[in-house]
């Protein structure tokens, strides 16, 4: 009995050990995808796999301690002859979606820097009004006029964007509507960005409002075709179903922002919600090459009779408005 009880017990080890071995398995290429998600975004058309694939520039990055306890530290990812150059650089601001702070999706930084950008992101967990992405945006402008930094004169400060992910989209156009450096910026991302509804019926609160009419700048829009995004809701009469950023609220906000802005939304299909900050790369990187580089074949992506995202099967449901008629 005891030796069979004995067994028993060795071959619950093993089982254990197995299955323990096995979930560290699967976390671990799961952190694999994460890092080097451009490898898997199965983009389909040619200016898509361009930009989602690593850029020529080598990067690094360097942390500084924010002087604000929820903002915790300022990362910023830069190419890495930055400091032996004499070029400015384009900036790009991100603002976090809800508990995604900086640090946990520091790839998407390193990829965007690969391109010839400097970003900067912070620990903010909580950034629907932009006063985070305001302050990082106050933060490298300052190291930018400081002698002492590797920053000093770096930095374009004609070329600067802004792009958020959930509520970081919410951040996104406040940092642009309604903080005081929001006149800086000169184009807009925002992915899956939490439908104005949550804010109408005070489920989230007052902070989680923003006015799509006050954008003057060029704004590009995405979302999701899953549930968590999409939901099942047709309308914002709907009391059930509502999804994060469904296409009745990715319609509602393109639709706000005036004509004579340059500004196009669609939605990646297949991919839901937490998708949409990594699927979504490709094109964002176009976006920013086009309106920060002056880069005339990422706007081929977007702009033109033949604009390449209307024909790509990975994107559906897509608007374009240009102020410009191109």
């Amino acid at each position: 009995m005891i030796k069979i009880f004995g067994k028993i017990v060795f071959v619950i080890l093993i089982i254990v050990v197995f299955i323990v071995m096995a979930a560290v398995a699967f976390f671990s290429y799961l952190k694999y995808r994460n890092e080097h998600y451009w490898k898997y975004a199965e983009p389909a058309g040619e200016i898509e796999r361009k930009y989602t694939a690593f850029g020529n520039y080598d990067v690094s990055c360097v942390e500084f301690e924010a002087d604000n306890a929820a903002y915790v530290k300022y990362e910023i990812w830069y190419p890495s002859d930055m400091t032996e150059s004499n070029h400015t650089y384009p900036l790009v601001v991100m603002a976090n979606g809800t508990g995604v702070t900086a640090s946990q999706y520091k790839e998407v930084f390193r990829h965007l820097a690969s391109w010839g950008f400097v970003v900067i992101g912070n620990e903010d967990a909580n950034c629907r009004t932009g006063a985070s992405s305001a302050a990082a945006l106050d933060f490298i402008l300052r190291l930018n006029e400081d002698s002492g930094s590797d920053f000093c004169g770096r930095i374009d400060t004609d070329r600067i964007g802004i792009a958020g992910h959930s509520q970081g989209g919410v951040g996104a156009i406040h940092a642009v509507t309604a903080q005081e450096n929001g006149d800086l910026y000169r184009a807009v991302f925002a992915a899956s960005t939490t439908s104005p509804l949550f804010a109408d019926v005070n489920v989230l609160g007052a902070e989680w409002s923003y006015d799509m009419s006050k954008i003057t700048i060029p704004c590009f829009m995405v979302a999701g075709t899953g549930k968590g995004d999409a939901g099942t809701a047709a309308d914002r009469t709907a009391t059930e179903g509502q999804g994060i950023c469904p296409l009745w609220a990715l319609t509602e906000n393109y639709d706000a922002i005036p004509d004579t802005v340059d500004k196009v939304m669609a939605r990646r299909s297949g991919k839901d919600h937490g998708d949409m900050l990594r699927y979504a790369d490709g094109y964002m990187t176009a976006w920013f090459m086009y309106y920060l580089k002056e880069d005339a074949r990422a706007g081929e992506a977007f702009f033109g009779d033949s604009a390449e995202i209307l024909s790509n099967e990975n994107w559906q449901d897509i608007k374009i408005k240009t102020a410009g008629g191109r």
